[in-house]
């Protein structure tokens, strides 16, 4: 039984040691001298006597970090990304909750490491030859691990200011990754343009899908990512066959006619999306210039493994539908329960609730915070058996397909109804003129926020909109933002625009 990850990149490594496996922009990698490098570097891990250890990799996205995350796997140990944009202070909120043993970095970065290293041992990957070694220690102490340790901790906004370290064993990426395979078919002619910054989950199905079947990872230049054109051509140029990238991503290319420049036809298979809400309209304008692709949505949140359910667009949807968020995937299952725990009828809104190895093992460090997310199914009372309460609000329509419709906590009271907010955002996402938006509510004045790119008066927006949603879901408020600010990740950042209201 393959209980490491590691066990994959062995496999594929031998299937195709000269394939190119990673690309950057400065440097790429085979599968065979991923994998030697990852070794060499685990080899110093095991030589110190590192084991079941947290081990900070703070670097800029590149090869470099992957092999990081292979060779604290290999030692058995497990890894935390830390990106070099991150705020100092939220670096060291981590480093606080994380306390890693061993830092893995590079040279130049040395000085600013001197701000939050504290105790921890620095090795810097540039001093990582290529030179093949006997692996022995390696092997012996990866044998020691079994599937349900630690492979990694991501670290996500809490709400109270202090992140919360997401954990993920092998089992789950495993899982995970196996699944994904199985829906998609990738082999190793694929080509994967990655987008997601490494310590953001949705990059675990880029990294890890290219490590099990051959496929070629290309991490796209963050610059490149500012101007859509230059993005789509290097989609053509690399002959990327795969996308995986949130909305907003999306939304940029076809907001500014990219898509009608560059022609994607011949090369671009799957495009699979995740982390958002995806507008029709917006993936409508994707599917009319690229028609022949494979369309996914896919859903989950940090503590399922990425994702944990799935939906291939198999019909036409008018501008203004939600797009299906589908079915669980395999050894998953999804419970959608009412105010009662009880499972809601077609229809009927409940909170959605993962079951399965998908689950994170917990908060890193944070056991209070584990009980109040992580808890007994209530459907079941014989035996011990954890769901996640992912907070999120869902449905089941008519086909049986499940329906993402909001965050709990952006449900809102007003004028005595209760309103998901990303019922009006959806609404406001079917209009013609109209790219982005955000709504958010405003507790001190009663009013319904609607933030927008696109210079519409509040008048027109509520005319345009009486059609498609009840007098009291109209927004009350209209702020124009030059650019929708986006988090680290590519999301709205709904903290920043609160702040304008």
């Amino acid at each position: 039984m393959q209980s490491n990850i590691t066990y994959r990149l062995d496999e594929t490594s031998n299937r195709f040691p000269n394939k190119e496996g990673y690309i950057d922009e400065n440097q790429k990698l085979t599968f065979g001298e991923v994998q030697t490098k990852a070794l060499n570097l685990a080899s110093i891990l095991v030589e110190k006597k590192y084991f079941k250890m947290p081990i900070a990799i703070y670097m800029e996205k590149s090869v470099d970090v992957i092999v990081s995350f292979f060779a604290s796997a290999y030692s058995g140990n497990f890894y935390s990304p830390i990106d070099v944009t991150m705020p100092e202070a939220r670096i060291n909120k981590i480093m606080e909750i994380l306390q890693p043993k061993v830092i893995i970095s590079k040279r130049e970065l040395k000085d600013s490491l001197v701000n939050f290293a504290g105790e921890a041992e620095i090795i810097f990957i540039d001093d990582i030859d290529m030179e093949k070694r006997n692996y022995t220690n390696v092997y012996q102490q990866r044998d020691k691990t079994c599937d349900t340790d630690l492979l990694y901790v991501l670290f996500t906004s809490g709400s109270t200011g202090i992140p919360k370290g997401v954990t993920i064993c092998h089992r789950s990426v495993i899982d995970y990754i196996d699944c994904i395979q199985d829906i998609f078919g990738f082999t190793e002619k694929d080509s994967i343009g990655n987008q997601a910054p490494f310590y953001f989950d949705n990059s675990i199905l880029d990294i890890y899908i290219s490590m099990k079947t051959g496929a070629t990872m290309y991490i796209i230049p963050s610059n490149v990512f500012t101007w859509p054109i230059p993005l789509l051509q290097y989609l053509d140029e690399k002959e990327i066959t795969t996308i995986f990238w949130v909305p907003s991503a999306m939304t940029a290319v076809a907001k500014l006619g990219a898509l009608k420049k560059v022609d994607l036809r011949k090369s671009l298979k799957r495009i699979l999306f995740c982390g958002e809400v995806m507008s029709n309209k917006i993936l409508n304008i994707w599917r009319k210039y690229i028609p022949d692709a494979v369309y996914a949505n896919l859903y989950g949140p940090t503590e399922i493994t990425d994702a944990c359910t799935y939906y291939i667009v198999n019909r036409q949807f008018a501008d203004d539908e939600h797009l299906p968020i589908g079915k669980a995937m395999d050894n998953t299952d999804i419970l959608v329960l009412n105010n009662d725990n009880k499972p809601v009828k077609t229809g009927e809104i409940g909170e959605l609730c993962v079951r399965g190895t998908s689950l994170s093992m917990g908060y890193y460090k944070s056991p209070e915070k584990t009980k109040e997310v992580f808890v007994q199914n209530p459907l079941n009372n014989e035996y011990p058996e954890r769901i996640y309460r992912t907070g999120d609000l869902a449905k089941y329509n008519e086909y049986g397909e499940l329906i993402y419709l909001g965050r709990k906590d952006f449900q809102i009271k007003h004028m005595g109804h209760r309103i998901e907010l990303g019922e009006i955002e959806m609404a406001v996402s079917s209009l013609s003129g109209i790219s982005v938006n955000c709504c958010l509510y405003d507790d001190k004045r009663n009013k319904i926020v609607l933030f927008l790119e696109d210079k519409i008066e509040l008048e027109e927006v509520k005319k345009r909109l009486e059609t498609l949603v009840p007098e009291y879901m109209l927004p009350g408020r209209v702020v124009y933002v030059e650019h929708m600010p986006l988090n680290a990740n590519g999301k709205i950042d709904r903290v920043k625009l609160k702040e304008l209201i």
